[in-house]
């Protein structure tokens, strides 16, 4: 797995509850690439490695990580864990699974009680795509230069599809 060499800081983290989401996390990756955004990923579980994710969460904004995507499937906990133990900005997204076609890994995401909240985005490799978009538009609320280019990428985007 890939790590920005842009920067020291990383601003995104994206964490996934298992190998086997690499592939939708890499379209994550492509679209932070796009604007340049710099970011790490992670294999992380919150049911196989619960004690290594409470400390990223715990430790996440003190690395200067500013938003954290969170793909998980099955018993999709991942990212309400993270949730649990961080204030910043947690986006979780379910992934396809073969036996309930992601519908266990979405309620597993976007049923979170009051106070811990995740951003959930749909299903799969559209939701990973969303959700590094999702990233950007946090981040361009303090960065005029990325707002600038969020906003011709929305434009174009209008034109013909992103």
């Amino acid at each position: 797995m890939e790590e920005s060499k842009a920067m020291k800081q990383v601003d995104v983290a994206i964490i996934m509850g298992s190998k086997s989401d690499l592939e939708a996390a890499k379209e994550t990756e492509r679209i932070l690439k796009e604007f340049d955004i710099k970011y790490k990923m992670k294999v992380l579980s919150a049911h196989r490695t619960p004690d290594q994710t409470v400390k990223f969460a715990k430790n996440a904004e003190e690395e200067g990580i500013k938003v954290i995507i969170a793909l998980a499937g099955k018993a999709a906990h991942l990212a309400g864990v993270i949730a649990a133990h961080t204030i910043l900005p947690v986006i979780g997204v379910p992934m396809d699974t073969k036996d309930l076609k992601g519908i266990d890994s979405l309620f597993s995401t976007v049923q979170m009680p009051a106070g811990v909240p995740v951003a959930c985005m749909t299903i799969g490799k559209v939701g990973a795509k969303n959700a590094a978009y999702y990233a950007v538009e946090i981040l361009a609320l303090k960065e005029k230069v990325l707002k600038e280019r969020l906003n011709r990428h929305k434009e174009e985007g209008a034109k013909g599809g992103i």
